[in-house]
């Protein structure tokens, strides 16, 4: 029984992993690490704004996809200038994937109310395979040992908002890399392919001490079905978000939970829990995500709330 719940998941993990192409990490709380997918959210948050986040997937499974993220942004003092950085650490069975990324974006005025930001995003992906793992046999340390190898990429982005509601378009990696190393041998093929990202969420007035936000991330990358994430959030006094959200693409599907805590204007704390609906979810755990924002603030800059 126990080999066949391996195999099972195995297959879903070898699916995402080691197939046709090698997506980008997905979050639960996505709404609230946008500049992870895209450049031009750097700075539009109006102070200097710190994100980590860390990400199990199926919990109790060993191998499963484990994702921990750091971002780092702020407007300079000509504010229509954001800079940025981002790393990600994402670990999917034998594959580790690592991604170090500056980010620039510049913001037009489009009305009274609305901007738009224009982003650029410039730095290297690692990639790594432990050979060993997949081959225990191996004699060979030259070719079955720990690659590691750093290629180059860029992405660039669109971010279209007003403090009510936001659009965004982005490609986060446009360049493709092949990882695939046709002298070990091995059957796999380890490809970074570009993947578009189409966001937007708005925030409504329920009464006086309630708002509701509801947000959408389309996922689309080349050799890979679409994925798509829908989420709706209540936001209560300005201190405590709680929704839930669902994911769905051509394989697999999921429903998740979100809460997040303001615990002072500084910093805010966020958990959420995922569970898949798909034919894994008898073999595997759900899904636990973690998210911590601190943020700097000088009161003359933050004209308004920030909800996204």
């Amino acid at each position: 029984m126990k080999s066949i719940r391996n195999s099972i998941v195995a297959i879903a993990l070898l699916s995402t992993t080691l197939g046709v192409a090698q997506q980008m990490p997905q979050f639960t709380q996505y709404m609230f690490n946008t500049i992870s997918i895209n450049p031009a959210y750097a700075g539009s948050r109006e102070t200097l704004s710190i994100v980590g986040l860390h990400r199990s997937q199926w919990v109790g499974f060993s191998g499963g996809p484990i994702t921990q993220t750091l971002s780092v942004h702020s407007p300079l003092r000509n504010e229509k200038i954001g800079l940025g950085f981002s790393f990600i650490n994402d670990k999917l069975g034998d594959e580790h994937f690592s991604y170090m990324y500056g980010d620039f974006s510049y913001t037009i005025n489009t009305g009274v109310k609305t901007k738009l930001a224009l982003g650029l995003k410039a730095g290297l992906t690692s990639y790594r395979l432990d050979r060993e793992a997949l081959d225990p046999n191996a004699q060979d340390p030259n070719i079955y040992g720990i690659e590691d190898r750093w290629s180059p990429n860029i992405g660039a982005g669109l971010y279209w908002h007003t403090n009510r509601w936001y659009l965004g378009l982005s490609a986060p990696r446009i360049f493709t890399n092949d990882y695939h190393d046709s002298d070990s041998g091995q059957d796999y093929a380890a490809l970074e392919r570009i993947s578009y990202y189409f966001t937007g969420g708005y925030v409504f007035d329920l009464s006086q001490n309630t708002k509701l936000k509801p947000a959408f991330l389309v996922k689309a990358t080349n050799g890979a079905p679409l994925s798509y994430d829908l989420t709706a959030n209540f936001l209560f006094y300005e201190k405590f978000w709680l929704g839930a959200g669902y994911r769905l693409n051509q394989n697999t599907a999921a429903l998740g939970g979100i809460a997040d805590f303001q615990v002072s204007k500084q910093l805010r704390i966020g958990y959420a829990y995922e569970y898949p609906l798909s034919e894994i979810n008898d073999y595997v755990g759900g899904t636990h995500e973690i998210l911590i924002m601190f943020e700097l603030f000088k009161t003359k800059r933050v004209k308004s709330p920030r909800y996204f």
